[in-house]
This record gives C-alpha cells, sequence and structure tokens, in this order.
C-alpha cells in the first residue's frame, strides 16, 4: 500500500515547489514518520537555493535523504522532527530527530533516526544538526582548561558553539557578530558579546563562523602568539582573501577547518555518528537555546519562504517550518513571522 506525502523540492537555483510524493509501506527495520516540524539551515540551503555549491563539490555536499541532484531539481534539507507512525513498537508514537529534507511524512530505516530526550521539546530538537556540528567544532578545537575564547559569528553555528564552550570552567568565552542586535543572543546563552572593533584579544582560540572575509580576518586579528582558528565557515563559491601577511607568520598563528561530515581524528575510535547526534540532542536540553528560533513560518510556505530567506529579507537566526493540517498546506499564505 502506497502512502501520500508532500515534499519541498529545489527546481533550479531561484525556485522551488511542493511536490505530491508516493511513500512505499514501511519495510522490517524501518519507520513510518510524520513530520512535526523541520528547520531551514540557513547558511547551507541559502547556497543550494542560490545555486552557489561548485560543481567540485556536488557528491560532497548530498544531504543524508536527497533525492535528485545539484543545483537542481534537489530535494534538499537535513533538520527533521517527526513522531513514529508505524514500524518498531518500541519506537511508535516516540519523537525522532532525523537527518530528513522538508516533508510531511518519510520512511527511512529505523538506524536513521534519534529519540528525542524527554527534556528536549520538538521544536528545539530542529537545531540537533547544527548543534552536531557545534560538537564536532568543539571536539576538533580542543579547548583546554581556562582558554581565551572567541567566537566570531552569531548565527546557528557559531550560537550553539559558544553556547558548548560556555559549559568549559574558568574560560572566557566572547560571541562576537557585526549585528548588535545579537548582544541578545549571547545574553540569552550565558555569554559575553562584542562587536568586532571592541572583542577582546590575545585569545587562545578563536571559532570562526561567520562566512565572510572581514570575519576571518577579526579571528586572525584577536589571537594570541601560537593561537589557532577553528574555520566553520563554508563560502561556497565564494573566493576570499586570508591575510597571511602582517604578523601571521611572526606570531605562528594557524587555521583549522572543522568539518562536520567526518569525526575528529581523535574521536574516530571511540565516537560514532550516533553517539555524536545523541549528545548534541543532550545539550539541547537547555532553554536558552530556544532563543534561536527567531521565525516560523507553514509547510506550504516554502516556495515563498526561501527566497527571501536566502535574499536576506527574512533574517531569523533558525526559521522552523510547522506541520499541520496537510489538507490546508497548499492554500497556506502569508502567515510568516520573523525574528530579529
Amino acid at each position: 500500500m502506497e502512502l501520500d506525502a508532500r515534499a519541498y523540492w529545489l527546481l533550479s537555483p531561484g525556485l522551488g515547489e511542493i511536490r505530491s510524493a508516493s511513500l512505499p509501506a514501511p519495510g522490517p527495520d524501518e519507520l513510518l514518520i510524520r513530520t512535526l516540524y523541520s528547520g531551514i539551515s540557513r547558511g547551507t540551503e541559502s547556497l543550494v537555493f542560490q545555486g552557489l555549491v561548485p560543481q567540485s563539490q556536488y557528491a560532497l555536499m548530498r544531504a543524508p535523504f536527497q533525492e535528485g541532484d545539484l543545483p537542481g531539481p534537489v530535494k534538499y534539507g537535513y533538520l527533521n522532527v517527526g513522531v513514529v507512525e508505524e514500524g518498531d513498537p518500541a519506537l511508535v508514537g516516540r519523537t525522532v530527530f532525523c537527518l530528513y529534507p522538508h516533508q510531511t511524512r518519510y520512511v527511512v530505516p529505523a538506524s536513521a533516526v534519534t529519540p528525542l530526550p524527554s527534556e528536549v521539546p520538538a521544536e528545539r530538537a530542529v537545531l540537533a544538526g547544527t548543534m552536531e556540528t557545534a560538537v564536532n567544532a568543539v571536539w576538533d578545537a580542543a579547548p583546554l582548561l581556562g582558554d581565551r575564547i572567541a567566537v566570531v559569528g552569531a548565527g546557528m553555528v557559531g550560537s550553539c558553539v559558544a553556547s558548548v564552550l560556555s559549559r568549559f570552567p574558568a574560560s572566557r568565552v566572547e560571541l562576537i557578530d557585526s549585528d548588535p542586535a545579537r548582544a541578545r543572543t549571547a545574553e540569552a546563552l550565558g555569554v559575553d558579546f562584542a562587536l568586532p572593533e571592541d572583542a577582546a584579544r590575545d585569545c587562545d582560540l578563536v571559532v570562526h563562523a561567520s562566512a565572510s572575509q572581514a570575519g576571518l580576518s577579526t579571528s586572525l586579528e584577536l589571537l594570541a602568539p601560537d593561537g589557532e582558528v577553528i574555520e566553520l565557515s563554508w563560502y561556497g563559491e565564494k573566493k576570499i582573501s586570508v591575510p597571511l601577511g602582517e604578523s601571521f607568520h611572526s606570531r605562528r598563528l594557524a587555521i583549522r577547518s572543522s568539518q562536520v561530515g567526518s569525526l575528529p581524528p581523535a574521536r574516530r575510535a571511540s565516537r560514532t555518528f550516533a553517539d555524536r547526534m545523541a549528545l548534541a540532542l543532550e545539550l539541547l536540553a537547555d532553554p536558552a537555546l530556544e532563543t534561536l528560533i527567531t521565525g516560523t513560518s507553514r509547510f506550504g510556505e516554502l516556495p515563498e519562504v526561501m527566497p527571501r530567506i536566502a535574499g536576506g529579507e527574512l533574517p531569523a537566526l533558525c526559521h522552523l517550518i510547522t506541520y499541520g493540517d496537510e489538507s490546508n498546506d497548499a492554500e497556506a499564505t502569508g502567515n510568516t513571522r520573523t525574528g530579529e
């Protein structure tokens, strides 16, 4: 028996639509999941929507349950929270996170989902993929007791990283952004905030997540001698200049990338991707992270919402997509709420 579903597809750069889909009944070790919420990963999904993923990276950028190919038509996304409707009796009725695109229902292997801890509400759980990136970054950064740390870029990823780093004892953690409104985000997360020109110097470690050339330059300027920048930003096709002149060499600075597609070398023998995701969900028990969800739209509005997010008209940190009465999704209009 086939089941009906609806999914958001990017037809070509800048143009998306809602398509119907037919799902098979779940087989052994598979689950049927009804989506409650999905989240828009602002940085990556904007690059995908605008067609700015380099052709050389198409294979590496594939989402776990992507259909189609970049630059389009493609079904892309990976922040999905739903309830299990059929499958393993131990999971039926449970709310789970899955790295699945924006779709009303879907069938996946049971191994692809992570049940939510009881203290993590479904809306906040859409941040799990972003928090997983933050966990990986902190593993890569390997901060030490008492380190002076800056996080440059107060978007979804940078804010999650700052939240994790703030738990390290005796460390100084400062969240830095060119937008003064992000001070409220930092305050909610319990970390200090500064504009780039006011940021504390002599940092042992800087995590860069602003996806801008200016942010990377600032990150290098903030380092103490022998300090290191952990680069989380992904620029797509955009070319940036790295200031390796001035005192870069005399201060023996370093820039090292961190990417969520691989576990850090120091953790590969002792952790799995499932372990990392479970830890990310545990960290989302902090209610302060609710502050990162600053925009909400209905599933049926996605074709109109994505251009506004990619173009900067909707500057939400995490834009939450809600899935209510599916029969009304196609008629949903004009109910988008934006945040700061």
